[in-house]
């Protein structure tokens, strides 16, 4: 069930129909369809001459699936992406930017007691390319 607080925060244009996707990890990636045409976009761009490229668009679509709510606000998620999430009884929607992360309970909890060694290098290497910093600004 997409609790109905999570709802209330998608753009309307979304019109409550999903792409739901296979994650990067061991997870799935719930899209509302208007972020998911636009990423698909994107990657249509993609010059499909380049080997790298055609590998990276299959994988990128291979379990795309369109999704509507039922009328109680539920997703029925296809079993070969359940299986693919290891989705057990209970999961983790994790929302961020344009998508839903829905992970398994405890694969989620484990990824979060999974602490980098480092995180302030983390932390500068990601985010220190200067993209927070106001350009021209004195940081001296």
């Amino acid at each position: 069930m997409v609790p109905s607080g999570l709802r209330k925060q998608l753009n309307p244009s979304a019109n409550e129909s999903f792409v739901v996707n296979r994650g990067f990890e061991k997870c799935l990636v719930l899209y509302p369809k208007n972020d998911w045409d636009r990423i698909s976009a994107e990657v249509n761009q993609l010059n499909q001459y380049v080997k790298k490229n055609r590998d990276f668009i299959r994988y990128f679509y291979r379990g795309a699936t369109e999704l509507g709510l039922d009328g109680t606000g539920r997703l029925l998620l296809p079993k070969r992406l359940q299986e693919y999430g290891a989705l057990q009884k209970e999961v983790v929607l994790f929302a961020y930017s344009d998508r839903i992360e829905i992970w398994d309970k405890n694969s989620y909890e484990g990824l979060l007691t999974d602490e980098p060694e480092d995180f302030a290098n983390l932390a500068e290497e990601v985010m220190g390319n200067g993209l927070l910093q106001n350009p021209g600004a004195d940081v001296s």
